[in-house]
């Protein structure tokens, strides 16, 4: 079972940059996107008709985040959302139960130029943990999206520059540390433990030619689940969007 996870930073831009391309090819049982911009409205035609159900969280501001799940296979149950309006009102997080594990597609806030969200972030973050933790205690989940944190020195090409910049803050970081002691598996460092690999480059400076990234999109795991998982994967050479996709190989 392969496991695709992309922020596309916009649906129709995603579309025009051959997101079908690369659907088509890797055929994944599952796909889970992040800042669609979009609402249930505006889903471009093209992908009512791929053999997926589509499930779209948006945000409630117009162009803004947003979340869509397309699988192959129906959830025993679609949830969305973590209960809390004030993070709920930008559809950042969809839930979807299987028989074996919760699937949860999340893309967290981003701490923002002069670190003006930071505190709404790390408060997103602690609730989503909550919400997480109790889910895990029922079964084992897999969550995965844009994180918006590179978590160690290995994660991001230019530590020293950015020890102070959003997405690499010491309480963000704390908090990625936090969350895999509370039982789960960065599954990208489990299998690959080599520095130089990025999901994201800044469009400005050339960065993505020189490499000049940041991880931080995953695919988490709760340990006991680590067992079924084959490989966890960047797609670095595949464009369309700042962000690379990841793919999740289970047994």
């Amino acid at each position: 079972m392969k496991i695709v996870s992309w922020n596309v930073n916009g649906l129709r831009a995603a579309l025009k940059n051959g997101i079908l391309d690369f659907i088509n090819k890797e055929s994944p049982d599952m796909l889970l996107f992040q800042e669609i911009k979009a609402d249930k409205n505006s889903i471009p035609e093209e992908f009512h008709h791929l053999n997926y159900k589509l499930f779209i969280n948006s945000a409630e501001k117009k162009g803004y985040s947003g979340t869509m799940a397309m699988v192959k296979s129906d959830p025993l149950e679609y949830t969305t959302g973590i209960g809390n309006m004030e993070f709920d009102s930008e559809g950042r997080i969809q839930t979807l139960e299987y028989d074996d594990f919760y699937l949860i597609n999340s893309y967290f806030p981003n701490s923002q130029h002069g670190l003006t969200r930071l505190d709404y972030k790390l408060k997103f973050d602690d609730e989503l943990l909550r919400y997480l933790n109790k889910l895990n205690e029922k079964k084992n989940i897999i969550i995965t999206g844009d994180f918006n944190v590179a978590h160690e020195e290995i994660d991001i090409a230019r530590p020293k520059d950015n020890e102070k910049n959003a997405g690499f803050t010491r309480e963000e970081r704390n908090f990625m540390t936090k969350f895999l002691n509370n039982g789960y598996i960065d599954t990208y460092r489990y299998f690959h433990s080599d520095p130089g690999h990025y999901s994201w480059w800044s469009y400005r400076f050339n960065a993505r030619e020189k490499n000049i990234g940041w991880r931080i999109d995953y695919f988490v795991a709760s340990e006991k689940l680590i067992k079924n998982i084959e490989d966890s994967i960047i797609f670095e050479n595949i464009k369309g969007s700042d962000h690379a996709p990841l793919e999740l190989i289970m047994k």
